[in-house]
């Protein structure tokens, strides 16, 4: 089963809707206690489906989440989106042990996204086809600029003084430079500092 799209049990929900550190206007304060032992065998079965993930490990103990994202669509209640935290810890066979954040996203009974932090290391699904590096995020960022502005592919290139087949390779996730970031800033309306910090340039880098 894929990880996104994925159906959420009931009691998986219940779980990660389980939130008695927030406070919210009309609802009982705190909330009756729900079931959070659903949540490590959930966790462990999409952390199973990760092909680089140590099957050594496993979730073991989580606490009730903190909220990133709740919107309210009141037109369609089934379609609100709801993105939580949940902290926790893993460990190993060999009793090693370190902490972990899940970090879930979904939509009625929907999984969206689902990326998880082991340590210092962020985890989650892999967008490329395994041997092959997965594409830096700016690609979608750049694509979605363009958009917005109604640039084409061709008018960025030629503003830019770069190749066609160079723009659309930073549209799929090949890392920006520094150079680039400075040609295309302007063409995007935006100054080059600012485009660096967007792209993940502004901590000395020199490439």
């Amino acid at each position: 089963m894929e990880t996104a799209n994925r159906v959420l049990t009931a009691d998986v929900i219940a779980a990660l809707r389980y939130w008695p550190g927030v406070i919210w206007v009309g609802q009982k304060h705190p909330p009756e206690p729900v079931d959070m032992t659903v949540l490590p065998p959930f966790f462990n079965e999409v952390l199973q489906k990760l092909p680089w993930w140590n099957r050594d490990w496993k979730v073991d103990r989580v606490q009730p989440g903190l909220p990133a994202e709740t919107g309210d669509h009141r037109c369609d209640p089934a379609a609100r989106f709801t993105e939580v935290s949940i902290p926790g810890t893993v460990t190993s066979g060999n009793g090693d042990s370190l902490a972990f954040v899940a970090k879930v996203g979904f939509t009625g009974d929907r999984l969206i996204r689902f990326q998880a932090k082991i340590g210092d290391v962020v985890i989650g699904p892999a967008v490329a086809p395994a041997g092959r590096s997965e594409p830096h995020p700016f690609g979608r960022i750049l694509t979605g600029l363009m958009n917005l502005r109604g640039i084409p592919v061709k008018d960025m290139a030629r503003a830019a003084g770069l190749s066609m087949s160079t723009i659309h390779m930073l549209r799929r996730g090949h890392n920006l430079n520094l150079l680039q970031a400075r040609l295309i800033a302007g063409i995007l309306d935006m100054s080059e500092a600012d485009l660096k910090v967007i792209a993940g340039l502004d901590d000395g880098s020199t490439q």
